[in-house]
């Protein structure tokens, strides 16, 4: 890679900071990633410097350590989110909780002239994930920009090149943001040398070395990740050194198992071989109810198995290295960086497999990339699209989509603040709160919550406001859904949580209600439209023996954010009467979240 004409972008733990750098790639330009304590003498040869966002709090007693000197040097610097705040400190203004955040969609308007705003409209839509806020200008700045809620979203220094902004240019919902990306590496004066070419022919060359003589069992799920990974590493080193392992592991869509194997048969690659081991899976997580220990019982079951495999094909472990399709998102969201929260753990980053990376035995072809990028290097290796453009199906599969429980409870309402807090947007009968928690990101941070549950009206646009209105207002929320029923009412019904685990006659539920939704998606050209289509069963009905569905159509380019996609309602007309008709079906929602405050699926 070259190492000079460099961005450096400083890491506060930012679920978002790896992106920046991946956003500056795109534009040409090569970036290097260092902690925020960095000695300034090491910063000297980048052409300009970014300070990421990150979970903590400029005035909190436990921030990421910072070398204030990086403000003295002379090249360009841009603070975003945390990084805004704090440069907004160290001059002299003020940051402060104003009770309430923004997260997702918000629109920015510009104020004054700035050369990160050339070829930016005077109002765009940007996106937001903070609670602290900038109240009071650092001295020597000017403020460019605010959001029509009135923070203060983009600041510049009169004389010096430092700029700050509350939001993310980084993330593709900022709909400017590859512009004004762009206008900053113009006055960073950075000559462009990169491409996904170019990091292809690099990475063969760093597998070759990694691997040395040693062979490579690869993981196999059959989406675009491992498949990639797994060309990019017969490529490198020869379909007798790289070894696919496909696992049925009970937690596959319907005919999945089968569709997958023969897709592999058909485009030349010998070199996989299948297995069942679903009765293994389902052992593992049997009566399990906590959503991180599910994930951590996967992955140490996918190593189980694997180590089984060695003894029936007589393979020496020691000349075999495992090979998984693992991308920065899994990395980061695991909290595998310096200064980032745990937002949910990835099967692919459990104990075991930590130690397995410490010792130098994992290979990793795809893991400072992003999902984006590795359909890119899918076609430019001459991968058929059916994978390149699959929708992304992580190791778990369904097990991550079924939730479970083992209590059986109902609502109480009058016991509940946050409810209260709801009833301040709408009566009783039209809005309450599921009685289950999903996983969230907000501020960069993890939040586990209820979340709230809307009746009507079939107008997207409203909705999605009115759940980015909650999500920033009531603290307690990070998801929001509405209520589908098969007949029109005018009052939601009380739903009651039932003991339930993830085992084979609710996954077999699950997998006839999500082929129910595909066939029907597809049937009207929607699954090429969005990113990732979840089904998710709940253990929740109002008679307390069934389960429930929730719908989560997203659109996204790289899984870092996401919007909810919204679907014609006659489409969704069409849906719900086969949905209703499964027998153990009680409920249908649809969730109007975007990502933040929620994450993609619900554990």
């Amino acid at each position: 890679m070259p190492n000079n004409d460099f961005l450096a972008v400083l890491d506060f733990g930012s679920q978002y900071a790896h992106l920046i750098a991946k956003r500056i790639r795109h534009l040409g330009v090569y970036t290097k990633i260092f902690p925020p304590s960095i000695d300034t003498d090491r910063l000297r040869a980048a052409k300009g410097i970014i300070l990421s966002g990150g979970p903590a709090s400029v005035f909190a007693e436990d921030v990421p350590a910072f070398n204030p000197e990086i403000f003295s040097i002379s090249q360009p610097i841009l603070g975003l989110c945390y990084g805004h705040q704090l440069m907004a400190k160290h001059f002299g203004g003020r940051v402060a909780n104003m009770g309430q955040g923004e997260f997702g969609k918000a629109s920015l308007r510009k104020l004054n002239s700035s050369p990160l705003w050339k070829d930016v409209a005077d109002r765009s839509q940007v996106w937001m994930s903070h609670r602290d806020s900038v109240t009071e200008l650092p001295q020597g700045f000017q403020v460019i920009g605010e959001t029509i809620s009135g923070s203060l979203a983009a600041l510049q220094h009169q004389e010096r090149p430092l700029f700050s902004l509350q939001f993310h240019p980084e993330v593709t919902d900022t709909l400017a943001g590859s512009q004004i990306l762009s206008n900053f590496i113009k006055l960073c004066k950075a000559h462009p040398s990169w491409s996904m070419e170019r990091f292809i022919e690099q990475t063969k060359i760093e597998l070759q070395q990694q691997v040395g003589e040693h062979n490579v069992l690869m993981f196999l799920s059959g989406g675009v990740d491992s498949s990639v990974a797994f060309a990019l590493l017969n490529e490198a080193l020869g379909k007798e050194r790289v070894l696919g392992l496909f696992i049925d592991n009970g937690f596959l869509r319907l005919h999945e198992a089968e569709q997958i194997l023969q897709r592999y048969k058909q485009l030349g690659y010998e070199n996989v071989i299948g297995r069942d081991y679903g009765e293994a899976f389902l052992g593992a997580i049997a009566n399990e109810v906590d959503p991180q220990r599910k994930r951590h019982q996967v992955g140490n079951t996918f190593l189980t198995v694997r180590k089984k495999l060695l003894e029936e094909l007589k393979l020496n472990p020691g000349e075999w290295l495992l090979g998984q399709g693992t991308l920065y998102p899994d990395i980061i969201e695991s909290g595998g960086t310096e200064n980032a929260k745990v937002i949910k753990s990835h099967h692919n980053r459990v104990d075991a497999i930590q130690d397995l990376i410490a010792k130098g035995h994992v290979v990793e072809p795809l893991k400072e990339l992003y999902k984006d990028e590795v359909r890119c290097i899918g076609e430019l290796l001459g991968l058929p699209r059916e994978i390149v453009w699959r929708h992304p199906f992580p190791g778990p599969g369904l097990s991550i989509n079924v939730l479970c429980s083992n209590e059986d409870k109902i609502l109480q309402p009058e016991n509940n603040s946050t409810l209260d807090a709801l009833y301040q947007h709408f009566p009783p009968t039209q809005v309450s709160l599921l009685p289950v928690r999903t996983v969230g990101v907000q501020g960069d941070q993890r939040t586990y919550a209820e979340p709230a549950v809307l009746l009507g009206p079939t107008d997207w646009e409203l909705l999605e406001n009115t759940s980015i209105r909650l999500t920033n207002q009531i603290r307690a929320i990070n998801r929001v859904v509405a209520y589908l029923p098969l007949q029109q009412t005018d009052q939601l019904p009380n739903w009651r949580v039932r003991r339930a685990f993830c085992d084979k006659p609710r996954l077999d539920l699950l997998r006839t209600a999500e082929a129910h939704v595909s066939e029907t998606f597809t049937n009207h050209g929607l699954l090429e439209r969005i990113f990732q289509l979840l089904v998710i069963l709940l253990p929740l009905s109002q008679d307390g023996y069934q389960d429930s569905i929730v719908l989560r159509p997203v659109i996204s380019e790289d899984v870092m954010t996401a919007r909810f996609a919204p679907v014609d309602w006659q489409v969704l007309h069409e849906l719900l009467p086969q949905l209703y008709a499964l027998n153990g079906i009680d409920s249908v929602f649809f969730d109007i979240t975007h990502k933040p405050p929620a994450t993609f699926g619900w554990e």
